[in-house]
């Protein structure tokens, strides 16, 4: 759609994007279609998601102007992760241009300054929640791949060994006391009353 005949007047322009062939596009044209969207004004994408830089999106992107308003089914269709997302969206905003989401839980329109904004700032909270813990993820990979490298184990302690809990029972069975036990089998006494009750 040129820009030569484009009308005036805030436009709604939708967008659908389907990234595996296992998925229909027929759920989101009709919902933007409720919308009284005009066919040539949505736009498909049947690419992967794996960039925000796929000609679909980029073309709604590129036709969008101060005033229109870029409608999806679910905000998911504009990126695969939350950040991806909302600094796409955040883009837009300082373009003057909307986004508006028609099936999400808490669906959103920037355009507005209630709960719009509101669902507009708790997608940036979950933005920035998924880049916490993706950080504590790789920060304890890394921690766990340094410590096994230096040869120390990370996390539950192995249990003793079968033979040395049967050595600790013949040891009991000959009278020895929990800690002559201990020193000998390098169990701790209280492993060793766990082991031995009974």
């Amino acid at each position: 759609m040129g820009t030569h005949n484009r009308p005036t007047g805030g436009l709604k322009l939708g967008y659908a994007r389907i990234s595996t062939t296992k998925q229909s596009l027929e759920r989101q044209l009709d919902s933007l279609g409720e919308m009284s969207i005009p066919e040539k004004q949505i736009y498909v994408a049947k690419k992967s998601g794996a960039t925000v830089e796929r000609p679909g999106l980029a073309d709604p992107l590129a036709y969008a102007r101060p005033g229109d308003t870029i409608v999806v089914h679910t905000l998911d269709r504009l990126g695969r992760k939350p950040r991806e997302v909302l600094n796409l969206v955040h883009d837009l905003n300082e373009k003057q241009i909307g986004v508006r989401s028609l099936a999400d839980p808490l669906p959103i329109n920037t355009a507005n300054e209630g709960m719009g904004r509101i669902a507009f700032l708790l997608l940036a909270l979950f933005a920035e929640m998924e880049r916490t813990f993706t950080a504590e993820r790789a920060a304890h990979a890394h921690a766990r791949a340094v410590a096994e490298a230096a040869g120390r184990c990370i996390g539950r302690p192995v249990a003793h060994p079968a033979d040395k809990i049967e050595y600790a029972r013949l040891l009991q069975g000959q009278g020895a006391s929990y800690g002559e036990i201990g020193v000998k089998t390098g169990i701790p006494k209280t492993s060793l009353h766990r082991y031995l009750k009974g």
